[in-house]
Order: structure tokens, then sequence, then C-alpha cells
């Protein structure tokens, strides 16, 4: 994998356990979150696999420029780039903008090394039946830069907050 000078973010919901998915979704819908998540990659690049943008309800997501990586040779959505590797992407990203890679979990794990930014939510509550996880985050590696007070989703009940890590000779 080529590292590059790139501004690389993942931005990710964890439950206790780093848990990110059940059967091809997320764990939870907790409105505040989704609200981050839009402020956060609105104007910027979002990078994900093929299965997250096929949970996408509406498609690609708006105001984004979105790119899909694959190792299907023949995918193609409308409004997206496909790639098929990390390097590829990574081709597509020019230095200085921020870009977010926003799962599933594998694409987590590749990108993990090159990225510099996590935007977590962290949400305090063990899921059940849970499929998909986030790569641990090696505190020598990681140091929070700054997170948010717990607060309580009204909809749903779901207690999370929201750390922000920087690559630890990022600070």
């Amino acid at each position: 994998m080529t590292i590059m000078a790139k501004n690389i973010s993942i931005i990710v919901a964890v439950d206790s356990n780093m848990a990110i998915g059940r059967a091809g979704d997320q764990l939870a819908y907790i409105s505040d979150d989704l609200k981050h998540f839009k402020a956060l990659t609105s104007g910027h690049t979002v990078v994900m696999g093929r299965k997250t943008s096929d949970a996408l309800p509406k498609g690609v997501l708006p105001n984004r420029r979105n790119i899909i990586v694959t190792r299907s040779n023949t995918f193609q959505r409308e409004g997206a780039e496909t790639v098929h590797s990390v390097d590829e992407a990574l081709a597509l990203i020019a230095d200085g903008d921020e870009v977010f890679i926003m799962g599933g979990g594998e694409i987590y794990r590749q990108f993990m090394p090159v990225a510099n930014t996590l935007y977590i939510t962290e949400i305090d509550y063990k899921f059940n039946d849970v499929d998909t996880f986030f790569p641990r985050i090696d505190e020598a590696e990681w140091q929070v830069a700054e997170h948010s007070e717990w607060q309580c989703d009204p909809k749903t009940s779901l207690t999370y907050r929201f750390i922000t890590y920087k690559r630890a000779n990022v600070i």
C-alpha cells in the first residue's frame, strides 16, 4: 500500500464492543450522529466499499464526491467513481482535501494505516447478532484530541458521545 501525505479521516459509529454492523446495516440510527456525519462530510469526498454503498437508502450521498471500492470489474453506480483498491482510491484523492472513509469493516481495516483522524461515535451499548467490527484502536498510535459529553438519543434511548482521535505523531 502506498502511504501518501493525504488528509484521510475515518468516520464510524461503534458499540461498546467495537461492533459496527449486522446483516449489511449499521447498528443504530441516532439522529444527532446522522447530523454529525452530514456536517463533517458534506462538501468532501467519501470513500466506501460496495456493500456500504448498497446500504445507502438513496444511492450516492449528495453534496459529496463518492468513491466506491469494489473487487467487481463490472460494478457501476450512477454518481460515483469506482475503483478496485485502496491505492486506486488514494490516487484519486488530492493532497490537502479531507477525505472521509465511511466503511465497511474491510475498508476501515485497509485505510487505517494511512488515516490520520478518527471520528468515532461511541455508543454505550453492546448489540447482539453483530457481524462486522471496527479495527482495534492502538493507544500507542492514536490519542484522543477531543470528546463530547455523553448524550442520550430520545428516539432510541441509546447513550453516545463523539470522540476525535488524531494519530499520535500528528498532534
